[in-house]
């Protein structure tokens, strides 16, 4: 049975192969589509990002650079040069059909050691432009998912009301004693994208 988590609560994951799914509704009626986008941050011990092709996300789906799904399927990118595989952008929202909206498969066997946590992050595309924030976005939520029976196996629903920020830390994988755990973050931000790559790509980067 699935663990349903709250704000800050962490629990054991005890397996390798793992999806991260997260899911939105728009409201109706804004006027515009909303993109929303989610995005794995791989930082060391220092809290700093390792690299820019250790940023997951719509333009770097598997550490590579690619920008398409059938790109990765093509050079059999599974599970990613790091560990981690974006299955790609949903750019409206509508795609995922009740289902998660976008997900990055994880193979923890595979991350490279230097790496303490992978932040998990949604930002809203345009947000300035389109007047919108996570205020207009419902059903939020982020999830890990057994690969091996494609089971939930823990859940974390957004019950807070985010009335101005643009971009929210769900959650985050870290190691303690060389085992990897997940926290419940829910972490809200009146930022974009470009933030969290400020915010972490400090200092001398590792290649």
């Amino acid at each position: 049975m699935a663990i349903s988590l709250v704000k800050g609560q962490k629990i054991n994951i005890g397996l390798s192969k793992i999806s991260v799914g997260l899911g939105w509704d728009p409201n109706e009626g804004t006027g515009h589509d909303f993109d929303l986008d989610a995005s794995a941050i791989m930082i060391n011990s220092e809290r700093k990002l390792l690299s820019d092709n250790h940023f997951i996300f719509y333009n770097n789906l598997c550490g590579l650079g690619h920008t398409k799904p059938n790109e990765c399927a093509k050079n059999n990118c599974s599970p990613g040069i790091y560990g981690l595989l974006h299955t790609g952008d949903d750019p409206d929202g509508k795609s995922s059909d009740g289902d998660d909206d976008e997900a990055i498969e994880i193979d923890l066997s595979k991350v490279p050691q230097e790496v303490n946590e992978i932040l998990f992050v949604v930002t809203i595309d345009e947000f300035e432009a389109r007047k919108q924030n996570f205020g207009q976005v419902r059903n939020s939520y982020i999830r890990i998912v057994d690969n091996s029976n494609n089971q939930e196996i823990a859940k974390y629903e957004l019950g807070e009301d985010f009335s101005i920020e643009t971009g929210v830390e769900f959650g985050r994988l870290y190691k303690r004693d060389n085992k990897w755990k997940f926290e419940a973050s829910g972490i809200g931000y009146k930022e974009d994208l470009a933030f969290f790559l400020s915010k972490y790509f400090q200092g001398q980067i590792i290649k």
